[in-house]
């Protein structure tokens, strides 16, 4: 017989033993105090809880645009290792938790239903997700331990459905004089406040004791069991979720629980507390979290009951008073569901109640590249190569039909797009950004989603093909148009086939600058080239000659040659010397500061060099000749010479780069053509 005692010390040193009795913590209630005393925080309401959770994974400050913004890295989501990240969404998530810091401190938006609104695709489920996860994550550290108790009836243990506090159990008055002294304690700048009450099924539990012990309140902790409680959506334990369904199939009991029909035999009446069962979404979320899916799809029927759910914090079980829930409500929706609820008057109260929060699609090419590379990389897709530019163009292409047309007629949809992700543009400021920005307040609530994005490069992939390119991409982007599910105006596809062009206009510069930088890349050459032009610009400032090196004669400075490299970078020749004398001085301060001049170190003049020396050796390897089928030998070696450098230096594969070279090719030998 096989010994699999390997397999079974596997397990048992995976496991802590000490953490699991950390975690299912059983005491009395006078135990319980105890912990109070040590962490008041363990009471705190659920607004307070998921507060505190975000803040435990820190913070930072991240400006964008001139306008500080608090970013939290909870939404990284450290906890899955960026399984469910977020990117480009640090303002609508700094909005949402200035709503949790005020409903902390009891500001008011703890009676709210916290609405989630934005087109599809736009990550709102996955705040929810993240919100959700981090507080099951929560609940198992001993910051954010929380408990509950359990009746002891006759030997028999009655679970509270509810996941109630403990400190319910205390009567109003002597709550709130215990309130004050943990408030007293408390490390935080919210206060504790618990008013709420038990439980239908606690409330008759501790009348029947109180009446057997002539109002002995003590003997009611006799009978109880206080328990830590892990928070588990699985399990159904402080987080709920709640979706529409079929209207003949769902009703207001999914929310707050129904009659026990067996009990109601044995104890002979309906409207007995113990012949109820607790265990609707609102009862099981009960300090912890109620996500309501697409919740402007529900029934009216059910949106009355988030009324109360989060004005009074209160529900009505069937046959039951009102009861008491401390719970966040969080639900999100898709813009034409919104519409509707702003045009539906018998709805005005629901909207009074309701915060909203707008998550539009990401806006910043960076943070959309980073979307997709999550997905798709190396890691992800082994055995596929990904050509250098495939997912820029994608995530391009997907920003710029959010972005709305500019207003200022000197300024195109792409350049405004490089603007959002930072790029500075002449004659544009932080200040001309904010405003263009301003101006277009419903930006990316409309457009693309990541979704169809992630599909059409999922459709690239699958082919037999070794490696995608751009190309293969766009090609699925624009034939996925014909068949999209929530593009139906001819308008809209017209307008996003145009956009693609644009996208294929910028890749075309893209590939031709990095074949130009291939193709330039000697580093020794670059080297010579600015020597002999710095040489040429410090003898034309400081009106001397130069010597040339091979007749050892003093020569005038060479304006044909300082020319054409500044022209590549075009520096009209009305400002070749503020750009020479802007040189000099760069060379100088780093002169007294004891370091040597670079050409890298000055990312315009490295530019002007590499088009400068690209421009001398496009001829002599003869790019055009790859779009014919003879190729001299000499040739060859210097196209494979520069073939080597897209793989090293850009990330190219042996196809790629065959057949981005091949591309640029056909496009110099397009120019020619139109030159001749």
């Amino acid at each position: 017989m096989a010994d699999h005692s390997e397999f079974l010390r596997l397990v048992r040193e995976s496991l802590d033993q000490d953490r699991f009795r950390e975690e299912h913590w059983e005491g009395s209630f006078n135990a319980y105090l105890s912990l109070l005393e040590e962490n008041p925080m363990i009471c705190r309401t659920a607004h307070q809880r998921i507060y505190d959770m975000v803040l435990s994974y820190g913070v930072s400050e991240v400006e964008r645009l001139k306008r500080k913004i608090v970013k939290y890295e909870f939404f990284d989501d450290p906890i899955d290792d960026g399984a469910d990240g977020l990117f480009g969404l640090d303002e609508p998530l700094a909005r949402l938790m200035s709503v949790f810091k005020a409903a902390a401190h009891h500001f008011g938006p703890e009676r709210r239903v916290l609405l989630l609104h934005g087109p599809v695709g736009s990550s709102k489920s996955t705040i929810v997700r993240l919100l959700k996860k981090g507080l099951e994550r929560y609940s198992r550290t001993d910051a954010g331990a929380m408990y509950t108790f359990d009746w002891v009836i006759d030997g028999q243990v009655v679970s509270s459905m509810m996941n109630e506090e403990p400190l319910l159990l205390v009567p109003p008055g002597p709550r709130k004089k215990i309130l004050e002294s943990l408030n007293d304690k408390l490390r935080a700048s919210y206060q504790l406040k618990l008013d709420f009450e038990l439980s239908p099924i606690s409330r008759y539990y501790v009348s029947e004791i109180m009446k057997e012990h002539d109002g002995n309140w003590e003997r009611v902790l006799d009978s109880v069991r206080v328990r830590r409680v892990l928070v588990s959506e699985k399990d159904r334990v402080a987080i709920g979720t709640f979706q529409p369904k079929d209207e003949k199939n769902q009703d207001s009991t999914e929310l707050t629980g129904d009659l026990n029909y067996r009990k109601i035999a044995e104890l002979g009446t309906d409207s007995d507390p113990r012949a109820f069962n607790f265990d609707g979404e609102f009862c099981v979320a009960n300090r912890g979290l109620i996500e309501f899916i697409e919740v402007l799809k529900l029934d009216v029927a059910f949106l009355y009951d988030l009324l109360s759910a989060s004005q009074e914090h209160k529900i009505k079980p069937k046959k039951f008073a009102q009861t008491d829930i401390d719970e966040v409500i969080i639900g999100h929706t898709n813009e034409p569901e919104y519409r509707r609820l702003q045009s539906n008057e018998l709805m005005e109260a629901f909207r009074d109640r309701t915060i909203k929060i707008d998550i539009p699609y990401n806006l910043v090419l960076d943070d959309e590249i980073k979307i997709y590379e999550k997905d798709f990389n190396r890691q992800s897709v082994p055995g596929k190569h990904i050509a250098p530019h495939t997912i820029t163009t994608a995530a391009m292409w997907a920003v710029l039909t959010r972005l709305e047309d500019p207003k200022k007629s000197n300024l195109t949809l792409m350049q405004k797009l490089k603007l959002y992700n930072g790029k500075t543009l002449p004659g544009f400021t932080l200040d001309n950004i904010r405003e263009i920005k301003d101006e277009a307040p419903r930006e990316g609530m409309d457009g693309i989603s990541p979704r169809y994005i992630q599909d059409k490069i999922s459709n690239a992939l699958v082919g037999e093909q070794p490696s995608i390119n751009p190309f293969m991409v766009m090609n699925e982007l624009e034939s996925g148009l014909d068949h999209h599910s929530l593009i139906s105006k001819e308008e809209d596809k017209k307008r996003y086939r145009e956009l693609l062009n644009v996208v294929r206009e910028e890749y075309d510069d893209i590939v031709k600058n990095e074949v130009q930088r291939a193709i330039s890349a000697d580093e020794e050459a670059i080297g010579r080239l600015c020597g002999n032009y710095i040489d040429n610009v410090k003898a034309y400032t400081q009106k001397e000659k130069v010597k040339n090196p091979y007749t050892e004669k003093d020569e005038e400075p060479d304006e044909r040659q300082m020319r054409s490299i500044e022209e590549k970078i075009s520096i009209p020749d009305s400002r070749k010397d503020d750009f020479r004398r802007e040189i000099m001085n760069y060379i100088g301060a780093l002169a007294i500061e004891g370091k040597t001049f670079d050409y890298r170190m000055n990312e315009r003049l490295h530019k002007a060099l590499e088009l400068k020396l690209f421009e001398d050796q496009k001829d002599s390897i003869k790019l055009t000749s790859l779009v014919s089928t003879v190729v001299d030998r000499d040739t060859q070696e210097k196209i494979d010479v520069v073939k080597s450098r897209l793989i090293r230096a850009f990330g190219y594969d042996e196809i790629s780069a065959t057949d981005v070279l091949n591309y640029v090719a056909s496009i110099f030998a397009r120019g020619d053509a139109k030159s001749d």
